[in-house]
């Protein structure tokens, strides 16, 4: 029988076989398409161009500033500030609006002005076989050449850090898709709430945290989480820098809300979609300042763990008892919406 692919992520190993066979490292490729890494860096002599893209693919009511903030994610914690972007926008047939193609519009154009970036070109149109708008953002910036983080950076002995806590973006789209049933479930509409504005408070952005760390330079490797929640992220990092992982389960903050909600689905949070969340790793001696750096700007900053050597595997330890980090190819998100 023909295998059909799961909604979601496609298998690490497939996803490298793939682009080993059908992708090039040509002149100017500093780093190029390789699972894990967050965006594509390319010389450009004196600067690297990087580029990301990311696609919006769940319902939402706010899709244009979700793409926004979730390429820039992509492309501050290479320590960029991006600068142009492209916008794919398809729309649904027989759905669409004048009045929610202008809010798509407003939407990036508001969101892209806030972090002085341009929109500069891009697609739209109203296609067959949609339920939903699916927008997909091409972001590009550049930087000085001593100024990049790679995902693949981690070394053997750094402390992995994270910031905030997990499932912030999980949290909030549940909440905001699911208030209702929530409601049936026994939450309270003061959790209900609190939980829908986790999209702005934490926030589902790391521009201002991911900058700072990576102006210190003492940040060997740094990620956001976003599909396949803290988990998946980690286990991609993991990949891309050919390394270890031990984990400390008792470590990983989760905030009340996110805890009640992942409770009534019966979800993990730690494979919750988790944009707003960074991936973080430095060495034991620079962990005090950069957890200060942080701090400064109002942003926690928590140890979870530490970089091994890759054949001792990448564990989680739960309670002193230790198991295999699990991989969420498929977000928990998945499972209710």
């Amino acid at each position: 029988m023909e295998k059909i692919l799961p909604v979601g992520k496609l298998e690490m190993a497939f996803l490298s076989s793939l682009l080993g066979r059908f992708t090039d490292h040509g002149e100017g490729v500093v780093i190029g398409a390789k699972v894990g890494e967050d965006a594509a860096v390319l010389d450009f002599g004196d600067r690297y161009l990087v580029t990301k893209t990311n696609p919006i693919t769940f319902p939402t009511d706010e899709i244009g500033w979700y793409l926004v903030n979730v390429c820039v994610n992509n492309m501050v914690v290479r320590g960029v500030r991006p600068r142009w972007m492209l916008n794919c926008i398809l729309l649904p047939e027989g759905k669409t609006t004048p009045e929610m193609v202008e809010g798509i519009f407003r939407q990036i154009y508001e969101a892209c002005h806030a972090f002085d970036v341009i929109v500069v070109g891009g697609h739209t149109e109203v296609t067959h076989n949609l339920d939903r708008p699916i927008v997909v953002g091409n972001l590009i910036g550049d930087v000085a050449q001593d100024g990049l983080v790679a995902t693949g950076g981690a070394r053997v002995g750094d402390v992995v850090l994270i910031t905030k806590a997990v499932g912030i973006e999980g949290t909030s789209i549940i909440a905001r898709e699911m208030a209702d049933d929530l409601r049936k479930k026994g939450l309270s509409e003061k959790l209900i709430l609190r939980a829908q504005h986790f999209l702005f408070d934490p926030g589902i952005g790391v521009y201002h945290e991911a900058l700072a760390a990576a102006e210190t330079g003492w940040v060997n490797s740094m990620t956001d989480a976003t599909e396949g929640g803290l988990a998946t992220a980690l286990h991609e990092m993991s990949e891309a820098s050919g390394v270890g992982l031990q984990i400390d389960a008792e470590k990983i903050p989760v905030m009340p809300e996110t805890h009640e909600i992942c409770e009534a689905y019966g979800l993990d949070p730690i494979g919750l979609i988790a944009s707003g969340m960074l991936i973080l790793t430095t060495s034991p001696t620079r962990v005090e300042g950069l957890s200060h750096q942080l701090s400064a700007l109002g942003v926690a900053c928590t140890p979870i763990g530490v970089v091994t050597l890759a054949d001792e595997g990448r564990l989680l330890e739960t309670q002193g008892q230790v198991s295999a980090l699990p991989y969420f190819a498929v977000d928990e998100l998945t499972k209710i919406l």
